[in-house]
């Protein structure tokens, strides 16, 4: 009796593949709309119109780096200053970037920079999870970058342009929203005691080098001696 060739699933079209994207991305819009409203009415009440401050939101996309940035010019800071410390701050996207490049060279020049451009702490996680289970492509890391934007922008222009309304954002616990996103993924990513305990030593590291540390220089360097302990202890 002859055999029947395997059936191979059909590949996915872009379209399919983006709005797979969005729906995995969705969780990040619910947990950036009240953090970017918080950018938002702090951006308004250090001067910002609301204009300015939504188009703060769609060009930076640098989440914790504009809060600190906001802060720096509040307090009189000069513009080297708030370029250096936000720098500083965001180095672990470059770490980010490595580790995504050889997922994106399918994708043109200007394909990879707006890739590379969406890429946040929160799309990073949920686009390394979905490569881990190797059905990510590049449409749909757009489609995750695409919704977590929309997310932070809109957030942003609802903060500034309700600010007179809301009022101090911290009444409504919104601080919170991003460590329980943080952690949501990283209870998603978890999936053996060696996750587990690489989270455990990123953590700690965090706390410790935080008290020795100036600035957020500890993000880095618990994110690289995580790493680099996950790839001593696991070799």
């Amino acid at each position: 009796m002859p055999m029947t060739p395997t059936q191979q699933p059909p590949c996915p079209s872009a379209r399919a593949s983006f709005v797979r994207g969005i729906r995995l991305g969705f969780p990040i819009f619910l947990g950036y709309v009240p953090v970017g409203a918080a950018f938002g009415v702090l951006a308004r009440s250090w001067g910002f119109n609301p204009l300015q401050a939504t188009v703060c939101s769609a060009t930076a996309l640098a989440g914790a780096g504009q809060f600190i940035g906001l802060s720096l010019m509040k307090a009189g800071a000069d513009v080297a200053s708030v370029l250096i410390a936000t720098t500083v701050v965001n180095l672990r996207y470059v770490l980010f970037g490595a580790t995504l490049s050889p997922h994106i060279k399918s994708a043109p020049p200007l394909g990879q920079a707006a890739l590379a451009y969406s890429v946040t702490d929160e799309t990073f996680a949920v686009n390394m999870n979905d490569i881990r289970h190797g059905t990510s492509n590049t449409w749909s890391m757009a489609g995750v970058g695409v919704v977590a934007w929309t997310g932070w922008v809109a957030g942003t222009a609802l903060g500034a342009l309700g600010s007179s309304l809301i009022g101090d954002p911290s009444r409504f616990g919104v601080e919170f929203a991003m460590p329980a996103m943080f952690t949501a993924l990283l209870v998603a990513q978890a999936e053996d005691k060696r996750h587990v305990i690489v989270g455990v030593i990123a953590a700690a590291l965090a706390i410790a080098c935080a008290l020795v540390l100036p600035g957020k220089w500890y993000i880095i360097a618990a994110a690289m001696g995580a790493a680099t302990a996950g790839t001593v202890i696991y070799r």
